[in-house]
């Protein structure tokens, strides 16, 4: 008997949930941290982001492949062959998702984030508030430029993007099976605890900008753009984020994945599109399939 694949809408709703999911439990963290001086250092953080991301992963993998990031999306429909039609519904999907999560981390913590203005007397919208800003959104190092800030992004969701595909590759090395989403929790929390303050290693346009313009409504205003900075900021991990995705997704499925020994074999030959598909991490291998 056939397997029925999920509908176009049960894969936006796991993407929604996945998104939301990993967005609660991230910025809920970072809430804790700041607004309740939590013991977290860095590799706390990272690894809270990363469980996060792989708690995502398994709990909407099966229905949507839990792509959670707009930049994974199209790095698999430019190489990995995710159909463009569902690109668009997929992001959707995902910024619909982070403000979900990232709104309930503030309506949760509202009354402390009042309490934290008041004790340290700190108005929203000015430069004193960027530390409760990036509770929600990401901003660079002041000792960084934009530009800098943005190559940043770009390198660290290169390497993000090949070790989603790597890990999901049943060529390389071999089956993973119920261990990919570890890897990749793993990957995110590593990346944050090594490049982390450089940027807030944010890797992900949902992550990044659906909670930023969502503090820019509740009164952080411009400074949720800018930074604090003379120009707008919020450019730079978007595009990052999306060109490293492209990056990191053609270096291993037109470099790495073709340099894999190919072991002799009496079967009949498979056509391009076949292998290509056949190369695909679990999760995007199912959702391709719709």
């Amino acid at each position: 008997m056939k397997q029925q694949n999920p509908s176009l809408w049960n894969e936006c709703l796991a993407e929604i949930i996945g998104t939301g999911m990993f967005m609660f439990m991230g910025t809920g963290c970072v809430a804790a941290l700041v607004l309740t001086s939590a013991q977290f250092g860095q590799w706390e953080i990272s690894i809270i982001w990363g469980l996060a991301v792989a708690i995502a992963i398994y709990s909407v993998g099966g229905i949507s492949g839990a792509h959670i990031n707009p930049a994974v999306t199209l790095a698999l429909a430019s190489f990995m062959g995710f159909k463009w039609q569902k690109v668009p519904f997929y992001i959707v999907s995902q910024f619909i998702g982070s403000a979900i999560g990232a709104g309930l981390t503030y309506l949760l913590y509202q009354p402390l984030f009042t309490h934290w203005e008041i004790q340290h007397h700190v108005v929203r919208g000015t430069i004193e508030s960027l530390q409760t800003a990036g509770i929600f959104t990401t901003f660079a190092n002041a000792n960084i430029s934009t530009v800098h800030a943005m190559f940043v992004e770009m390198v660290i969701t290169a390497i993000l993007m090949l070790g989603i595909l790597a890990f999901g590759d049943d060529k390389n090395i071999g089956p993973k099976g119920i261990y990919t989403g570890t890897l990749v929790g793993i990957l995110v929390a590593v990346i944050g605890a090594s490049l982390g303050p450089l940027t807030g290693f944010s890797m992900n346009p949902a992550r990044d900008l659906a909670p930023r313009i969502m503090i820019d409504w509740l009164g952080w205003g411009h400074l949720a753009m800018t930074g604090g900075r003379p120009h707008i900021y919020a450019w730079a991990p978007i595009v990052g984020a999306i060109l490293g995705a492209q990056i990191g997704a053609a270096l291993y499925s037109r470099v790495l994945a073709r340099a894999m020994p190919k072991s002799e074999s009496t079967a009949p030959e498979v056509t391009e599109a076949q292998e290509r598909e056949s190369s695909l991490p679990p999760a995007a291998h199912q959702s391709s399939k719709v």
